[in-house]
């Protein structure tokens, strides 16, 4: 009854949890759960007590965010069809998001003055109003270089706007609108993943490719560089990949 139950009752149900499978993360849910309840039994004046009080939450796993291979990057690319005025425009946004490790909400925010073609770098606008110059590539250019010239002149029409991405409106092109479009492009390989995976790919190749912690970390905007180590793990972890696919493959060419 939850008139009469005691602390002990809240640690055989989280026990319980814990035999059943739970990760920490479901039953520290579970534990902030119990302790909501009873506080508003207590508040309700159902009990004079929260048993739940004394209840530790377990530490949550750090889980690794997925990355794709610079092949996969390539391949997710290549399936943008070009062949539409929206297609080419998609094909500059996504690349942009991944060469420069783009939040979608900074991807978003780009305006026309943020684009810096003869620089190349772009002004991007992070979280809590924090600003950052990041450099993009020859292949960002050129895709720049063609919606700027080509696509966004045709989208725009007679309307004024300086968003520099527009939907089909000639208005800026929201989060959800990216979205859609990565869903749409992403299952046509057949794979599953989601748009920030994008900025996740690109934080871990440049720390593969000899990048300092710090340099990734003003690249992305992170404020501590704490949040920017977790792809050091995700980089070991790669590497122990490629290098385990290395030998498989290796042994089967000597066995043949």
């Amino acid at each position: 009854m939850i008139e009469t139950a005691d602390t002990d009752d809240c640690i055989d149900f989280v026990f319980f949890r814990a035999t059943n499978g739970c990760t920490g993360k479901t039953i520290a849910k579970d534990t902030a759960a119990i302790r909501s309840f009873f506080r508003y039994l207590v508040i309700e004046r159902v009990r004079n007590d929260n048993p739940a009080d004394l209840l530790e939450s377990p530490r949550r796993e750090k889980t690794l965010p997925r990355v794709l291979t610079p092949v996969q990057i390539d391949d997710f690319l290549d399936a943008i069809p070009l062949d539409t005025d929206y297609g080419i425009r998609d094909r500059c946004l996504f690349e942009l998001i991944y060469s420069c490790g783009l939040r979608v909400s900074e991807a978003v925010s780009l305006s026309l003055v943020d684009v810096r073609l003869k620089e190349r770098l772009l002004l991007v606008h992070g979280k809590g109003g924090k600003e950052r110059l990041v450099p993009f590539g020859e292949a960002a250019r050129f895709q720049i270089t063609r919606y700027l010239q080509d696509i966004r002149p045709k989208i725009l029409g007679k309307k004024r706007n300086d968003a520099f991405f527009l939907n089909y409106r000639g208005g800026r092109l929201t989060r959800k609108g990216i979205w859609k479009r990565f869903h749409e492009i992403i299952l046509s390989q057949g794979l599953e993943s989601k748009i920030h995976t994008l900025r996740h790919s690109f934080a871990t190749h440049l720390l593969a490719g000899g990048a300092d912690l710090r340099s990734v970390q003003e690249l992305l905007g992170h404020a501590d560089v704490a949040t920017t180590q977790i792809y050091t793990h995700i980089e070991n972890s790669a590497l122990q990949m490629y290098h385990a696919d290395f030998f498989d493959n290796y042994q089967a060419e000597t066995d043949n």
